[in-house]
């Protein structure tokens, strides 16, 4: 990683802190395997909230435009990324409640007093880009196994 930004999770939350800027795309490392080019940038921007029953939160925003690989024809593929999520930190992940556990709009962390903020950025990239991106048409690449080549079957052929 090229740089590392690390906040004390519940202070960050408690004093209603916010991180903003803008990050290399090719300073997630992480990241560099699931992209056809690591050029660009991604904005992002952090704010620490409180939240219900006294719970330190994150809001964590992320936009720009990634250029994942194609798994029809191999080229690159630009995917505009715009990630909004809410990070909730617990003591203790056994303090969660089934309710909370079924709640689908946000997320639950343990509260760290060192959270490193571009992992936890990559940690959003990788869930959120597609599994098998594609273009919405393009051809299969060209193997080079043209019409030159001769079938081995094609003197079964004669026999019938």
């Amino acid at each position: 990683m090229s740089q590392r930004i690390v906040i004390d999770s519940l202070a960050f939350a408690r004093d209603a802190r916010s991180l903003q800027g803008e990050l290399p795309i090719a300073g997630l490392t992480r990241v560099l395997d699931l992209l056809a080019d690591s050029a660009g940038q991604l904005s992002y921007r952090v704010e620490g909230v409180m939240g219900a029953r006294n719970r330190a939160q994150l809001q964590l925003q992320l936009d720009g435009v990634m250029s994942v690989c194609c798994q029809r024809c191999l080229e690159g593929v630009d995917y505009s990324l715009k990630v909004r999520s809410l990070l909730e930190f617990v003591d203790d992940e056994e303090d969660l409640t089934q309710e909370d556990l079924e709640d689908d709009s946000k997320d639950f962390l343990t509260a760290q007093s060192e959270l490193d903020v571009v992992a936890l950025i990559e940690d959003e990239i990788i869930l959120e880009l597609p599994s098998a991106p594609r273009h919405e048409s393009c051809a299969l690449p060209d193997t080079g196994q043209g019409s030159g080549r001769v079938s081995p079957f094609s003197v079964l052929q004669g026999l019938k």
